[in-house]
């Protein structure tokens, strides 16, 4: 099936919602929402934008947003939307964050994009199509041990300290080499060879929807600490497929 509508849609509402966040970006401030993440106006206006684009030109289908949008789907297909994907980088005015858009038919992602508005660059797959990232084709690396990969890994804070705090350390001094540039930005460098695993222990379908369909289509792998490999488990490990005996590290 081609998904050449629904893509050329989410590249479009990424973009302006990106272009209108980035012009409110200079000096914004935050509030804290219940789980002392911030949210600022930006978040709340972008999400509205592409809700509402949904809306106009997909009115059967679902919405599922970070900040509280919601429809119920009468085609069996639901959009997810991270209007700001790194929204602590963004108030600090770093350049990695940007508008997640992905859609969902019956239980499955099967388009997804990500553009970063400061760097003028987008990433983007669909399920059978392949993963690109400003149109360049993506493809995982081919390494298969640790000492020849980079580990990317986030929010430490959220790691099980009975389960990991004793063999972490030696775990990591194992790769060769070691980075956490937020999340999503993270999961690219795994889609285009950059870099070999991303680790996230704690995070919402709104963050895993898009890393998840672009790492697949570029040939990677994308489990739960469970060993499943779905967007709602609340945790995720993008990897390329050379590395997946290191998931035995994190299965439960």
């Amino acid at each position: 099936m081609s998904w050449e509508r629904e893509l050329e849609f989410a590249a479009r509402v990424a973009a302006e919602a990106g272009g209108h966040a980035l012009a409110l970006q200079k000096g914004i401030t935050a509030d804290e929402k219940p789980d002392h993440s911030p949210v600022t106006r930006a978040d709340k206006e972008c999400e509205r934008m592409i809700a509402r684009a949904i809306e106009e030109t997909f009115p059967a289908d679902g919405v599922l947003g970070e900040e509280g949008a919601s429809s119920e789907s009468r085609s069996g297909r639901r959009w997810i939307i991270d209007p700001i994907d790194g929204t602590r980088d963004f108030l600090r005015g770093n350049p990695l964050w940007g508008p997640m858009i992905a859609l969902e038919e019956n239980g499955e992602v099967v388009v997804g994009h990500v553009r970063f508005p400061a760097l003028g660059t987008s990433s983007w797959a669909s399920r059978g199509g392949g993963a690109f990232g400003d149109g360049e084709r993506l493809h995982v690396s081919s390494k298969t041990v640790p000492e020849e990969s980079m580990l990317c890994i986030n929010q430490f804070s959220k790691l099980d300290p009975a389960r990991y705090s004793g063999r972490i350390l030696e775990w990591l001094s194992r790769f060769w080499a070691v980075r956490g540039l937020g999340g999503t930005p993270d999961a690219m460098m795994v889609a285009s060879g950059q870099a070999e695993m991303w680790v996230e222990p704690g995070a919402s379908p709104w963050d895993f929807a898009v890393p998840k369909i672009v790492v697949e289509e570029a040939g990677g792998l994308f489990r739960n600490f469970d060993g499943g490999s779905s967007i709602y488990a609340g945790n995720g490990i993008a990897l390329t497929p050379g590395l997946s005996g290191e998931l035995a590290f994190f299965l439960k």
